[in-house]
């Protein structure tokens, strides 16, 4: 199979973002066109965008940037390599995305977006800033990649979405008993925000352990370093199953600058920087590792809630509207720990919680075995995408 490389720019109109004026509330009073951000596309898959979070006016429209369908999305700053593809007619996207119109007597939109997706740790590593990174139009139009014919990658677009789809069964089934698991956890403890079962109050600073400051993580955690101590980022956060193996890591200097952060082990995590309200409950694994400056650990004092209550209450729509109302900022959203630490909090008897404890770690026993069938599959996939961009998933004719 004979490739030819290209840059991006070879392939198709490279385009910036922008965001209208948000001072203009004409410009936002009607959803007439799609007005696509970072958190419209998913972190473990290409999204296919059908609608967004936040939408335009036409008027509104008019000071944007418009993209037909078709249209190849790449998210380049922050979480660097999120891919979508424009399903509907036109939209606008704001200025953390390029995107590219393709050339289609070059290339296919989702071979496209599928080369992209497998190539986003190149991406990763050319983005230039070490807190926030940042691929700039420049940088991303001139990134190369490997072209074959076009009906090579009819071929392989045919076989990846297979595998995909059956990768997103898997994910509804997992996602099924996440909804379950909520479901329950409205049942028995009601509305959080209206407090229906009028459970007692306490702010967030008074359920936690009396070891627990409330603190910020690490603020320049430096270059990867091979034995240092892991470090869990917001990103990691996001992406959802995180192995400690798998982390980046510190030395041992900088994260005993940060000693209040340093984990026991059986923490939440809550993102507080960027993407603001994301929980992580970690086990015994992470006994030593730290996190950074977008990370708050929280350990609680467990004869008043249990960790997996509070998960999960962080988890409802009420309490995510909550953590985005305390968040401040105009280019990165944070959270100031002054306000986190009286946020409060209905806590029920913890024999209550613990008996809901206990429905969802046999939910979770349920939960794993769906996820290793679900990381074979993705194995699978992945395997499957290398030996496609190197030209050898099929017999040559």
């Amino acid at each position: 199979m004979n490739f030819r490389t290209y840059k991006l720019k070879d392939i198709g109109e490279v385009i910036t973002g922008n965001t209208p004026s948000k001072s203009n509330s004409e410009f936002y009073d009607s959803k007439d066109v799609m007005f696509i951000k970072p958190d419209d596309l998913y972190i473990d898959r290409i999204t296919m965008l059908n609608e967004s979070k936040e939408y335009l006016s036409n008027k509104g429209a008019e000071h944007a940037r418009i993209l037909p369908q078709g249209s190849v999305l790449v998210t380049c700053i922050g979480i660097i390599g999120k891919v979508g593809i424009l399903k509907q007619e036109m939209a606008a996207f704001n200025q953390q995305i390029n995107a590219i119109i393709p050339d289609k007597n070059i290339v296919n939109e989702k071979y496209l977006a599928y080369k992209i997706w497998n190539d986003r740790k190149k991406l990763q590593h050319i983005a230039n800033a070490p807190l926030v990174p940042i691929i700039n139009k420049k940088q991303f139009s001139e990134f190369k990649i490997d072209i074959p014919s076009l009906d090579y990658q009819l071929k392989v677009v045919d076989v990846l979405d297979k595998a995909q789809e059956l990768i997103d069964k898997r994910k509804a089934q997992i996602e099924a008993l996440d909804q379950l698991t909520q479901s329950v956890f409205l049942e028995m403890f009601g509305d959080p925000d209206k407090n229906t079962k009028q459970w007692n109050v306490y702010k967030l600073k008074e359920v936690v352990d009396k070891n627990c400051s409330i603190s910020y993580g690490i603020v320049q955690p430096g270059d990867d370093v091979p034995d240092g101590v892991p470090i869990v980022r917001p990103v990691d956060i996001q992406q959802g199953i995180i192995s400690v193996d798998n982390l980046k890591r510190t030395a041992k200097h900088i994260s005993d600058a940060y000693s209040r952060t340093i984990l026991k082990g059986c923490e939440l995590l809550l993102t507080v920087r960027g993407t603001v309200g994301a929980s992580y409950l970690v086990d015994e694994s992470f006994k030593g590792v730290n996190v950074t400056r977008g990370i708050t650990p929280l350990l609680f004092n467990e004869k008043i809630v249990n960790p997996i209550y509070i998960f999960h209450l962080f988890k409802t729509e009420q309490y995510q509207r909550k953590f985005k109302s305390l968040a401040k900022g105009i280019t990165l959203l944070q959270i100031n720990l002054i306000d986190l630490r009286e946020l409060t909090l209905p806590v029920p008897p913890i024999t209550v919680q613990n008996e809901f404890s206990k429905f969802v770690k046999k939910i979770t026993i349920q939960k794993k075995k769906l996820q290793n069938s679900l990381n074979e599959m993705e194995t699978i996939f992945n395997s499957l995408m290398q030996r496609a961009f190197k030209g050898e998933l099929f017999n040559e004719q």
